[in-house]
């Protein structure tokens, strides 16, 4: 081979690595992904919150607490059949006043679960449809990179060409155009508090502190070190096979940026305490301030029992009897959030504020089977699915001498329901610029047992469900795969009629497509999407 063939062979080889590097390394960020916020919305906000309101103290509202677990599944509890994990505390809230059975959230995954609860709209109707992401991939490069690392399954990455620019990405949380149930309480009068996680962005317009709340305690991110890694009366558990783990190690470690906890939104100073006793302690001494003025309401995410998986190894001996270190870590985590929770109603109890403080108590979304903590036995499924595992929660509400101590709701219920009774037991009416999807759950905690709901519906972008009374369908667009379930029959979700009940997916199809006409467009992308597999097969959630 002549000298200048060498060269021209040389020359396209370049030539072709050149161009190939500037495809791989080509940026993805782009205007593609530009936030709307409604205008009209927020205008119609500010006059309802800015309007005066006449007696404000005349009447006797109650104060009102909304515990949140994380990631809590809905068989965790022993008064919904946990045998493992005695949850006294927890479940004597179902015991003093009302369990529902069927209780649903209105998103299998946190911060848009979360969205819907503190406005009482689900999340769809304003696009906070999927979870919030500062961080996407930067190019091909980082795509072909993480898809070859096996640690990353079963997450999938999704080959995007054009992703939100950074100036987007940090404007992605909960629209200024909604009212949370805070700013609508402040406005009565209320005093306002939220100890532990937000979620819902760390945007000036999205923080906590911007949207009623009076006192703040917590983090913003999804997560958080639950104690120093350093801790000897700490069990950590990272789980190496599991790169979510990784990544929530990783990006807690130190407790920086939005894993920081802060005060009132203002860097705090760090705490040596097992971070589940810490929030019980703020909320004490939060209610300590507040109880003897203007009603108080406190609402207090737990970020238990959330990874990383972290335990005082005081309750992590006391389930030697579980032989999986995963499971019996996550049970110690589970028996720490139910002393404190514990803690929380005997504050209650001995400020002799029990008959005037209504107490709900329900998780974000179901339990997280993918990094093998619970299995959410015997329903299908877990957190980011639509099965049941995924979207039914433990779900209690406490009111002495207002609710009938013992009462077993049977009907589906939903979190959105919360705003709409915080508004009625308040004597609050809701705002009329906006649609509101809950219900007051009042009557339904005191024997009555028609439905609360004609239909529930749920919606994670190419994932889609609507439940009305026994039947459920499942609509999962990726996959072209169509659900359809009896519950009443068939509550683990095993025997799929979709071909056999033509009529009745018509029937729920037509309300599904209906209740999508009143939603908007998600605000930002999703950044990978989740591979659910068990005996009946393969299926792709949003994540």
């Amino acid at each position: 081979m002549t000298v200048r063939k060498k060269l021209g062979i040389g020359i396209c080889i370049a030539a072709l690595a050149l161009v190939s590097s500037a495809f791989l390394a080509k940026p993805f960020d782009g205007d593609k992904f530009k936030i709307y916020f409604d205008e009209k919305l927020i205008k119609s906000k500010a006059e309802y919150l800015n309007e005066p309101v006449a007696n404000v103290a005349a009447h006797n509202r109650p104060n009102i607490i909304v515990i949140l677990a994380d990631d809590l599944g809905v068989t965790d509890l022993s008064l919904y059949g946990n045998k493992l994990v005695s949850t006294p505390n927890i479940d004597r809230i179902g015991k003093n006043g009302v369990m529902f059975s069927e209780a649903y959230i209105s998103s299998p995954v946190c911060s848009p679960s979360r969205a819907g609860l503190i406005t009482g709209r689900y999340q769809q109707r304003f696009g906070h449809e999927l979870q919030p992401c500062t961080r996407y991939l930067r190019n091909m490069f980082q795509y072909y990179a993480i898809k070859l690392f096996p640690r990353f399954l079963p997450l999938h990455l999704i080959k995007m060409r054009e992703v939100p620019s950074e100036v987007e990405r940090m404007r992605q949380g909960l629209p200024p155009s909604e009212i949370t149930v805070a700013e609508m309480l402040k406005k009565y009068n209320y005093t306002t508090g939220i100890i532990g996680k937000w979620h819902l962005g760390a945007a000036d317009f999205a923080l906590p502190c911007a949207r009623g709340f009076d006192y703040q305690y917590g983090f913003y991110e999804a997560f958080t070190l639950y104690a120093d890694k350093k801790d000897t009366a700490i069990m950590d558990m990272p789980l190496k096979r599991d790169y979510m783990d990784e990544h929530e190690w990783s990006t807690a470690e130190g407790r920086k940026g939005n894993c920081a906890l802060l005060t009132n939104c203002q860097q705090c100073v760090e705490t040596k305490k097992y971070l589940t006793d810490k929030l019980t302690d703020e909320a004490i001494a939060f209610m300590d301030r507040s109880h003897a003025a203007n009603p108080f309401f406190l609402y207090l995410p737990y970020n238990a029992p959330h990874a990383p998986l972290q335990a005082p190894k005081k309750y992590y001996r006391q389930f030697a009897n579980i032989k999986d270190p995963v499971k019996r870590i996550y049970a110690a985590m589970i028996k720490a959030l139910d002393d404190q929770v514990g803690r929380v109603l005997a504050h209650v109890d001995s400020l002799g504020i029990a008959d005037n403080t209504i107490i709900f108590f329900l998780s974000d979304n179901g339990g997280a089977v993918y990094n093998g903590t619970t299995e959410n036995t015997p329903y299908r499924g877990g957190k980011l699915t639509n099965f049941e595992g995924g979207l039914k929660v433990p779900f209690m509400m406490q009111w002495k001498n207002h609710l009938q101590p013992g009462t077993v709701y049977t009907e589906p219920v939903i979190s959105l329901d919360i705003f709409a009774t915080i508004a009625a037991v308040a004597g609050i009416p809701l705002p009329s610029d906006r649609k509101y999807d809950g219900v007051n759950l009042l009557p339904f905690g005191n024997g009555h047992k028609e439905p609360a709901h004609t239909e529930l519906c749920w919606r994670s972008d190419f994932n889609k469900a609507i439940r009305k009374g026994d039947w459920k369908f499942i609509v999962n667009e990726y996959d072209n795969v169509n659900q359809l379930y009896n519950l009443k029959e068939d509550s683990t979700e095993q025997n799929n009629l979709y071909a056999q009940k033509p009529l009745v997916v018509k029937d729920l199809l037509k309300d599904l497509d209906g209740w999508e006409t009143e939603m908007v467009k998600p605000l930002w992308p999703r950044v990978v999407n989740y591979e659910y597999r068990d005996a009946k097969g393969k299926y792709t959630f949003a994540f």
